[in-house]
């Protein structure tokens, strides 16, 4: 048992590394010419293993690597924007476009479905062609849906459409960035990393409704519309220039953490190989050698280097096939791991936010860690404007706005705590455990969420109860506290996924996609409806104790997350039903 993580006799288990060489061992053969980051205070084992192949994301310079995702994760920004735009001003388009309050509510609704929907053919596409055509895709056709929300006036079939597309379009952010984080880092690289893509994703839209508030009384509400129009048109020629193709095929015995069948045997990634593993008679030893991620190189195959793409040749679209397997195959993946209790467990912690589902299978663990605490928030910003715009406050668009800047301020201290104690936690506890790296460690951040979370929902639920009493101060400073949980939980699935996981990435943030979504989508219906039966204390009181059942999950996944990795690694569901 490591620290906890109960062990399996499994000689190899997908996800477990050596990040660190063992002063306790004098048998150093599973670690001799591999490569390593020298830039560490102390020797760190790069996993994935690199290529030699300076077309491989892994070799390209750190800056390059973050510039990618910087920029990825600033057009995230805008169109995660989208999904909380109408929260401060669900009252005033229900007024404009004379619809009910359930009507307005489903503008968001149906925005989500289109996400979930359209996720399900981003497994397949992503799998075969790569990311690059998704985003630029999904980048125009949120530029052109926003334009087309912003003119629809009081059209409500016009703007209901125009919310579907621009759920459709966000769909590649929100289902592909993280698997990004996979693709250009090392695990000893992902934890800060891993941070700002998930509050690009799902913490900064709750600076959104600040704006819009103020936009709405000021200048209307279909300005808000047009200006991420503007915005992301802007910010169209970064995506073009400066984001080329993540996805690589790399050869499979390079990927460390993925399961092997054999020495030559077939990925079951898209990262297929294209060779045999290096042998002592095609590789050379060149010791001293470095490559320019300040890597050890310790050995270079025989097989020819392809050349470095010129910056013209990097703008393709499509770089090549990165898998041979079939469309259908791929477009059926991922609802075989819903049975997966890994994935089931992320899901759980980062699912959607709203209470009206509570009797949701217990399969959903990872779909819940991930997409209930994100629910909770959804539901919060459908009844935000009910409870601040009524009485006794009778707040404007622009005051319920206001609110969110403890949401976004939340976020931000989520990105700052999730990033340094996952790092240091993380590296802690290898260490502690001689080097070893499991997967499971980074199941700990979830005692933050725990605390955090539950704390913002029941501190919600009994101020936002008597804002006579309590006024608006409070409920603020407890929906922070939420977002902060919230942050934290996403960026701990996160990790677990592309750490524990890789090889079924995409498929695995997919399930999480559609998940959240079409969860919250139901909340929508119901949320009013739970508002009016049992009132904002109570309300929030049962979500609070569901939200602790759902992180004590995580205690299970941590101590057996090893056995179920081995476990699925040799009964594999996709295998057993061809999808693989």
């Amino acid at each position: 048992m490591g620290l906890g993580v109960l062990d399996t006799r499994t000689e190899h288990v997908p996800g477990t590394a050596n990040i660190y060489e063992r002063d306790d061992r004098n048998d150093h053969t599973d670690t001799v010419g591999v490569k390593h980051d020298w830039t560490t205070k102390e020797p760190t084992i790069l996993v994935p293993q690199p290529s030699d192949d300076p077309n491989d994301p892994l070799n390209w310079p750190l800056w390059r690597r973050d510039l990618i995702l910087a920029i990825l994760s600033f057009v995230t920004v805008l169109c995660t924007t989208l999904t909380s735009i109408l929260a401060a001003n669900t009252v005033k388009i229900a007024e404009v476009v004379q619809i009910t309050f359930v009507e307005a509510a489903l503008l968001t609704g149906y925005h989500l479905c289109g996400v979930g929907v359209a996720g399900i053919l981003i497994v397949p596409t992503a799998r075969i062609w790569g990311k690059r055509h998704l985003f630029l895709l999904g980048h125009v056709l949120m530029i052109v849906s926003c334009a087309w929300a912003g003119g629809s006036g009081t059209n409500h079939k016009s703007l209901l459409w125009a919310r579907i597309f621009q759920g459709v379009a966000l769909a590649p952010f929100e289902g592909l960035v993280n698997a990004c984080v996979g693709d250009l880092y090392f695990v000893h690289e992902r934890g800060k990393r891993m941070a700002v893509s998930n509050v690009a994703l799902f913490g900064a839209a709750f600076l959104t409704p600040v704006i819009v508030g103020k936009m709405t009384v000021t200048m209307g509400w279909e300005w808000s519309f047009y200006f991420v129009a503007i915005f992301l048109a802007a910010s169209l020629p970064l995506m073009i220039f400066f984001v080329p193709e993540t996805a690589y095929r790399r050869a499979d015995y390079l990927n460390t953490d993925f399961k092997h069948k054999s020495a030559h045997s077939e990925s079951t990634d898209s990262h297929q190989p294209l060779s045999d593993p290096v042998t002592e008679e095609s590789k050379a030893f060149v010791p001293g050698t470095g490559n320019f991620n300040g890597t050890s190189r310790t050995e270079v195959s025989a097989t020819p280097i392809p050349e470095k793409d010129s910056f013209i040749r990097s703008l393709r679209l499509f770089t090549g096939r990165k898998t041979d397997e079939k469309f259908w195959k791929l477009l059926l993946r991922p609802f075989p791991l819903f049975l997966h209790p890994g994935i089931l467990w992320v899901g759980t912690v980062f699912g959607p936010l709203n209470p009206t589902n509570c009797d949701a299978d217990h399969q959903f663990q990872a779909c819940l860690i991930q997409g209930v605490v994100i629910g909770w928030t959804v539901f919060i910003g459908v009844i935000l404007a009910l409870v601040f715009e009524g009485p006794p406050l009778w707040f404007h668009e622009d005051q319920t706005g206001y609110l969110y800047t403890g949401a976004f301020i939340g976020s931000m201290i989520g990105l700052v705590l999730s990033g340094v104690l996952t790092d240091f936690m993380t590296k802690m506890m290898v260490k502690l455990n001689h080097g070893k790296y499991e997967p499971e460690f980074r199941i700990l951040l979830v005692i933050f969420q725990l605390v955090f979370a539950c704390m913002g929902l029941y501190g919600f639920g009994w101020t936002a109860g008597n804002i006579t009493k309590y006024h608006w101060l409070l409920p603020d400073v407890f929906f922070a506290f939420l977002i902060i949980g919230m942050v934290m939980g996403a960026v701990a699935a996160s990790l677990y996924i592309v750490d524990a996981h890789r090889e079924i990435a995409i498929e695995a943030f997919t399930c999480l996609l559609i998940f959240k979504n079409m969860f919250s989508f139901v909340l929508t219906f119901f949320a009013y409806g739970w508002m009016a039966y049992g009132g904002v204390k109570h309300t929030m009181t049962v979500i609070g104790s569901i939200q602790v059942g759902i992180c004590c999950l995580s205690i299970p996944m941590y101590i057996f997350g090893k056995w179920n990795r081995s476990f699925f690694a040799r009964h594999d569901i996709l295998e057993m039903l061809h999808l693989r």
